[in-house]
């Protein structure tokens, strides 16, 4: 009884020690489970099966802005040519059609059309040069000649400005793309919009008067215009800027 007693023990012992080893190996094994777990909660915040990608950084020349050249066929070399055209509008008599000048490019696309005026239409003209007295473009003999355009594209900037009354940007960063003289309808004629024409302007066929949509210079009017700093019936200049 003694020895059988003694055997007893011995195993209860031995079951002991076995019970207590692998619970606390299936208490380490469900720990670092734990730890696994929560880490995976740190570190992703998507539902499960759904990925989220990084924003692609941008190709190289993607992006920009455009912005037109007004009496010029050519772009300055920090820009590339889209298209060069020639400048249109509403004829200047007209009190309809639209108020903005336009970069018609050379080569036209047609969709559906009937030839022949219909009279209910808006009519868009060709523009000419109005500088009866040479100023400000003295000795260019721009007068009653047809305005051309250019449409030009800078990459790697985002955003445009014509500033009336400057020849250089004003601002951080803003880089002058050209500049010139500010140009509009004659004062008595349909309303247009002010736009910056270079201060080197080419000029395309004759002279001959078609009249149509007209460039005329732009001066100050004092009075409302707070004078100084502006000069009452002096040009004012423009300048183009992109940044």
């Amino acid at each position: 009884m003694g020895q059988l007693a003694t055997m007893t023990l011995v195993s209860v012992c031995m079951l002991s020690v076995l019970l207590t080893a692998t619970a606390g190996i299936n208490l380490d094994m469900f720990g670092k489970a734990d730890e696994v777990h929560n880490h995976q909660h740190e570190t992703t915040t998507q539902p499960p099966g759904i990925v989220i990608e990084e924003p692609a950084e941008p190709a190289a020349g993607v992006g920009g802005t455009t912005y037109t050249r007004w009496g010029r066929t050519t772009c300055p070399s920090s820009s590339t040519l889209v298209y060069e055209g020639m400048a249109a509008g509403t004829h200047y008599s007209h009190a309809g059609g639209g108020a903005n000048y336009l970069c018609l490019p050379r080569d036209p696309e047609w969709g559906s059309y009937q030839d022949g005026f219909i009279g209910y239409n808006a009519y868009l003209y060709g523009a000419e040069y109005q500088t009866h007295n040479e100023i400000p473009f003295a000795g260019n003999g721009l007068h009653d000649h047809d305005v051309p355009c250019a449409v030009c594209h800078v990459s790697g900037r985002s955003a445009f400005l014509m500033i009336p009354g400057r020849r250089t940007c004003k601002g951080d960063g803003w880089v002058s793309e050209y500049s010139g003289y500010l140009m509009a309808e004659y004062h008595l004629h349909a309303r247009s919009e002010w736009v910056c024409m270079d201060s080197e302007p080419e000029k395309r066929g004759s002279s001959v008067n078609h009249d149509g949509a007209l460039f005329y210079s732009v001066e100050g009017a004092c009075g409302s215009l707070e004078c100084p700093p502006y000069v009452q019936g002096r040009e004012i200049t423009c300048v183009v800027c992109t940044k």
